[in-house]
């Protein structure tokens, strides 16, 4: 195919997608599903604007030269969804109510205000497709607001309760047998699978999620509850899902849930062919990169969709973590006065102010803060984590391990709360139990070094004292990038401990060639220099030794001593030139 064909079929492709997504952002809008109809609006100006109409006067942003969207986007137009595979025709859903009654509208109305079983009873005789859902919608939200307060209610002292929603029994039996009868949309589809999956069905719920998805493949939260009860890769591959566009943004999403941030990375990326401009998709590959802890690319990303975007809060919180590694103290106090102004009662809000407490040391404004996250939403999973890290600093080890254990509740598969809880046992002198959580936490982060280090630190203790299990774990850590160069320096300290100089001379020679390639200074390097003096002084390898005696003489302390020794000795025992103390500084 020529390039003129693959252009014209891109821009086809790109005229498809915006007119999908505008007829989808009016039926899920119809429907109340306000956040995936908010999800599809943005994907809809995130897509490219046609060459011939993209000008300044009728683009909403004016993001053509962005260099952060060029960096990711390729020059060959095959990488756009159109060119790059075949994809089935799209499903037409055909509306039983061409023009809404008005006992719909008036529902709708009272849904809008929240006022749900009203709703409901407005639409209780009216049999439509749309009525239905609008119907079992409004009842399964009045079950889940009703819980809400419950649990306000009969909360428990570690802040747990058994509320459940009541509404959830009816509407399965009710949503079970418009299935069977074939007389349910996607819709009711989507929410039958909402609630099976709320009633510990999730087999058969992924079952009916996927129905309803292959039937409409635009509604991004049926997408996101069907990644939610898809825990494995081996979950992921058995779903029967049609080859739509969508399908591209679910498995991207899905494989950043699963940690294969590389393949999550590639296929936003691949996206991006399209949607050159959703600001989605900029967020999720910086929450990829994020998880690579690529820092510098994750806050150049930010930055750009803060200017495109400036009140924008969701993700903001994973920006803050960022300032907060990197101690940019300014940033990170910008960033919490700008969402403070915007919208104070977010909980990514409170993250961030937390956050920006916690590098100023205030440890107990910045649980304040967590807490205050966690009563806008007892499931957010960051502000229980942050505020475990923050009873550590405080010496608080049995708040921390309930706040970690409220995260691995929620989350089973975040390792951040699995490592959490190894560094309060650890800190409790309990090494078995930490240990226990070091191993779920390396589980499910393999690549990332510190947690192999903790766990080796922890084979190290007194009461475990297992090297050769240690030496393992500081093997792993060095092979996935050691940023804090910790690794290479403990295999070497630990073989030289176990009576291995060859292995210890091979790691504090790469712990050198490291630390002189980063320009760091400091005790390990002259403990590298030392070690590395003597061991070729005894292997007669005597010149190689002089080396580093002589490095070591820029230093003070008993080391400087040492090597001048050493530099004496070694004159008597080869040809060297007479060394008077003349040589030596002082």
């Amino acid at each position: 195919m020529g390039w003129a064909d693959r252009i014209v079929r891109s821009m086809n492709s790109k005229e498809t997608c915006r007119s999908e997504l505008r007829i989808a952002l009016r039926q899920l809008s119809d429907r109340c599903l306000y956040s995936a109809s908010k999800w599809a609006g943005e994907q809809l100006v995130g897509i490219e604007q046609d060459p011939a109409k993209f000008t300044p006067t009728n683009t909403r942003f004016q993001r053509g030269s962005s260099s952060i969207r060029r960096r990711f986007r390729t020059n060959d137009i095959t990488s756009s969804p159109a060119t790059g595979m075949s994809y089935v025709s799209t499903p037409v859903l055909e509306e039983d109510e061409v023009i809404d009654g008005d006992f719909y509208l008036l529902a709708k109305s009272y849904f809008d205000c929240r006022e749900y079983k009203r709703a409901a009873h407005v639409l209780r005789d009216q049999n439509a497709k749309k009525s239905v859902f609008l119907r079992c919608y409004a009842l399964y939200l009045a079950g889940e607001k009703r819980k809400e307060e419950e649990m306000i209610e009969l909360e428990g002292p570690l802040g747990k309760s058994d509320a459940v929603n009541r509404e959830l029994v009816s509407l399965e039996r009710e949503l079970s047998t418009l299935r069977k009868n074939g007389t349910i949309d996607p819709f009711g589809l989507y929410l039958y699978g909402l609630v099976l999956k709320n009633r510990g069905n999730q087999n058969l719920a992924r079952t009916v999620l996927v129905e309803s998805v292959n039937s409409y493949p635009w509604n991004w939260t049926a997408w996101s509850e069907l990644q939610s009860i898809c825990t494995t890769i081996e979950m992921l591959s058995s779903l029967n899902l049609s080859n739509h566009w969508m399908k591209d943004f679910f498995l991207a999403s899905a494989y950043q849930e699963l940690r294969m941030h590389n393949e999550s990375l590639a296929k936003y990326e691949f996206l991006q062919g399209t949607f050159s401009f959703s600001n989605f998709i900029q967020a999720q590959i910086a929450k990829a990169q994020y998880c690579l802890r690529e820092f510098d690319q994750v806050e150049v990303i930010f930055e750009e969709l803060l200017r495109n975007d400036p009140y924008r809060v969701e993700d903001m919180d994973m920006y803050s973590n960022v300032l907060y590694a990197k101690e940019c103290f300014s940033a990170l106090s910008y960033l919490a006065h700008r969402v403070f102004m915007t919208d104070k009662y977010r909980p990514e809000s409170c993250c961030i102010i937390g956050n920006y407490y916690s590098l100023k040391g205030q440890h107990e404004k910045s649980v304040m803060y967590f807490r205050r996250a966690l009563k806008l939403d007892k499931k957010y999973l960051s502000a229980w984590t942050l505020m475990g890290h923050e009873y550590v600093e405080m010496k608080n080890t049995p708040a921390a391990v309930d706040a970690y254990r409220r995260a691995v509740d929620i989350n089973p598969c975040d390792y951040r709360a699995w490592y959490g809880l190894g560094q309060a046992y650890e800190m409790m002198g309990m090494p078995f139990y930490a240990l226990h959580y070091f191993k779920k936490s390396v589980f499910l982060q393999p690549s990332d070094s510190r947690l192999w280090i903790a766990m080796a630190q922890c084979y190290e203790t007194d009461q475990l004292h297992l090297l050769e299990d240690a030496i393992k774990c500081y093997r792993r850590a060095a092979n996935c990038n050691d940023k804090e160069a910790i690794a290479l320096h403990q295999l070497a300290k630990l073989h030289s401990e176990l009576g291995r100089p060859e292995e210890a001379a091979f790691y504090y020679k790469k712990d050198l060639e490291r630390m002189e390639n980063e320009e760091r200074e400091g005790p390990n390097m002259v403990e590298a220099l030392l070690f590395l003096a003597q061991h070729c002084r005894t292997h007669k390898r005597l010149e190689e030794a002089e080396v580093y005696c002589t490095r070591l003489l820029d230093y003070t302390g008993p080391e400087k001593e040492m090597a001048k020794n050493m530099l004496r000795g070694m004159r008597s025992e080869s040809s060297f030139p007479s060394m008077d103390a003349e040589h030596f500084p002082p």
